[in-house]
């Protein structure tokens, strides 16, 4: 009895600090959100109690949310969040099919990015789309005689949101990537030869019936990893544009949207509003990634 007394302390004493940081840096944060978003707070006077006027004004009285922020969100998010999930998974098999020291390098190089996105993001990629002849894409275009004159490509609602999802796809190779390699190179390989005696014929088949299947934990995380980073990277505009918001609201995002409101405009308890629908969001998409590759019995 004391011996289990004993390590049920030794559980609490190692698990101590990780649920100390969670209450103080999620847990906290989130609760004085959700308070916020019911009050009227401009960040120097004492916040006001107005009850649900934030999200009533945000669903009524905000065209800009309704018009611009909402489609923006839905079609980046549906285009980056499958895109960079199966390219990550696409990636991490092609990986997984060559050999070990190779194979250590290539990861290394796919998952930089992911590290240096901020830096990379403002240093290479606006430099690449540059509005001016010394831009790469530009100078290249022109050396082609395909354009006549410089496009501006981060200043023009035409091309921003392509560039958005370019950008977000080439930095989404991260942590979930990560998982989906650590999970197909740990699936037993006497799986996939009882496979092709039982029938499998192809690799297509043998990723659809064995692969996936073998690796429902780490394809629940990098889908989880996906939803979160999708709707974490709407800030990309603001950093390619140099603007918030974007020019004509063609790269405008939920987070931009809160950007706006909480530190331009110093309306914290709207911004409060629009991040808490943005959390419900993020959670209704991670119930459906679970719902989706949870272990059934």
């Amino acid at each position: 009895m004391m011996s289990k007394q004993k390590t049920d302390w030794n559980i609490w004493i190692y698990l101590g600090p990780y649920l100390l940081l969670f209450f103080l840096f999620i847990i906290v944060p989130v609760l004085i959100a959700i308070g916020l978003s019911f009050t009227y707070f401009n960040s120097i006077e004492f916040p006001s109690f107005i009850g649900l006027k934030n999200f009533v004004s945000l669903l009524t009285q905000d065209a800009v949310f309704m018009q611009y922020v909402v489609p923006n969100t839905l079609k980046f998010s549906l285009i980056v969040g499958p895109g960079g999930y199966i390219l990550s998974f696409l990636m991490a098999w092609m990986l997984a099919q060559i050999p070990h020291k190779p194979r250590t390098v290539l990861a290394l190089i796919l998952y930089s990015p992911s590290m240096t996105a901020g830096v990379a993001m403002t240093v290479l990629w606006t430099v690449i789309f540059s509005g001016d002849a010394s831009g790469y894409l530009n100078g290249i275009l022109l050396d082609l005689q395909l354009i006549t004159q410089p496009i501006q490509w981060l200043q023009s609602p035409e091309y921003l949101m392509a560039i958005m999802v370019i950008v977000t796809l080439w930095t989404s190779m991260g942590v979930g990537f990560l998982a989906m390699l650590s999970g197909i190179l740990n699936i037993n390989q006497e799986i996939y030869e009882a496979g092709y005696i039982d029938g499998i014929r192809n690799r297509f088949q043998e990723i659809i019936f064995i692969t996936i299947p073998s690796m429902k934990p780490q394809m629940l995380f990098g889908a989880v990893m996906a939803v979160v980073n999708t709707f974490q990277a709407g800030a990309i505009g603001v950093a390619l544009s140099g603007t918030n918001p974007t020019p004509q609201y063609a790269g405008q995002l939920m987070v931009n949207h809160i950007e706006d409101y909480g530190f331009i405009r110093y309306e914290m308890g709207y911004a409060a509003a629009i991040s808490v629908v943005l959390l419900l969001v993020v959670y209704l998409f991670s119930i459906a990634a679970r719902r989706l590759f949870e272990e059934r019995d």
